[in-house]
């Protein structure tokens, strides 16, 4: 935006602190002015009327002490105006320079302004809170892109290979390099859309409509049923009806990855899932807890980060491209949602979700 030019605000607050001292001095001095007068009327009842200065003669000798006191007055509110004004500007000259600084791409500057709490530190406070938010942001998407470019050039790569080997193979069997291309092209698609689904989710551009938690958390369940018995986990569910407002196919994608995630980590036998729903006054919660080896508490939370498949955990197949608990993330988010990791009680991660809603959510137009 174009502005046109005008004066500093240290400017406007010196002439307005000299202005009031301005407006205090001459009110100090017509007070002053009238006490005299009223003075001189009194001495006139006591006084010879010869040894009494008429009261032109009392105004004549006081207005030029009173023209010289608001010189003074005028200088002095000024210069003390000046020098007021930019001490207690001072903090919002170092907020600017700062925020200079950011818009040059410059995110890792901080003002840390010292003192005791006050507008000025309170701002600077935010400022330095969205500063780090922003960094951690731009750090996130960084390693993101990186990631997504290395993971979608591993199956480009690996089908090179494959067709370079078939070309100078002539002999090959065909059919062997069809089923490896067919898996590998699948996983491309797969990560493709499921990079689809998390710009989605990012850009919120769903409908909202009411949606029961328990529901999905049962057709989720019954979906990946098969998936839960080739590996050897049970799954459970329990809670009430469970309502928000949100987009059914994105809360449907977050309950699945959810689940998916909890049964490709679990115990080689014998695995438990328990989704469990519950709500309040105000919040409804979807938490998957499963069974599984300790996680280590200090890398639950780089599970939600893009690539991140927790290397530590028993893995199987079916494990997907990295990006499960990173579209869960965003899809609880884009519906002002928390999303919270925690280790299981006995092995394993649980998983909670918490998403605004309440039991008027149905009732909703």
């Amino acid at each position: 935006m174009i502005r046109k030019p005008g004066m500093s605000v240290r400017l406007k607050l010196t002439l307005s602190y000299a202005g009031f001292l301005m407006l205090a001095g001459a009110l100090l001095l017509g007070a002053v002015g009238l006490f005299l007068l009223n003075y001189q009327d009194r001495a006139l009842e006591v006084m010879p009327v010869v040894m009494a200065p008429s009261g032109r003669d009392l105004i004549k000798d006081f207005a030029p002490d009173a023209a010289v006191v608001m010189l003074l007055l005028l200088v002095f509110g000024l210069l003390g105006g000046w020098v007021l004004a930019g001490r207690m500007l001072a903090p919002l000259t170092r907020i600017t320079a700062a925020t200079r600084r950011a818009s040059t791409g410059s995110l890792a500057h901080r003002i840390e302004m010292e003192g005791r709490d006050d507008e000025f530190r309170e701002l600077a406070d935010s400022f330095d809170a969205m500063l780090a938010r922003l960094d951690a942001h731009v750090a996130e998407q960084r390693r993101f892109a990186a990631n997504a470019s290395h993971e979608l050039r591993t199956p480009l790569a690996i089908t090179q290979s494959l067709l370079e080997v078939a070309r100078n193979d002539p002999d090959r069997d065909s059919g062997e390099l069809d089923e490896r291309l067919r898996v590998v092209n699948a996983r491309a698609i797969e990560l493709t859309e499921a990079l689809l689904l998390l710009s989605r989710a990012d850009q919120r551009s769903f409908t909202r409509e009411p949606v029961d938690l328990s529901l999905l958390a049962e057709e989720a369940a019954e979906t990946l049923l098969p998936l839960a018995e080739k590996n050897g986990v049970a799954i459970e569910t329990s809670g009430d009806i469970t309502a928000v407002r949100g987009s059914r196919a994105l809360l449907l994608q977050l309950t699945t990855n959810l689940l998916h995630n909890a049964i490709v980590h679990n115990l080689p036998e014998g695995g438990t899932v328990r989704v469990r729903t519950t709500a309040s006054p105000t919040w409804s919660t979807l938490t998957v807890e499963n069974t599984g080896e300790a996680v280590d508490p200090q890398l639950v939370w780089t599970f939600t980060e893009p690539f991140q498949r927790g290397t530590e955990r028993i893995r199987r197949d079916h494990a997907g491209v990295g990006l499960g608990l990173a579209i869960v993330k965003s899809i609880a988010q884009a519906h002002d949602g928390v999303l919270a990791l925690a280790p299981g009680s006995s092995g394993g991660l649980c998983v909670t979700v918490r998403l605004p809603g309440g039991p008027m959510s149905f009732g909703d137009g």
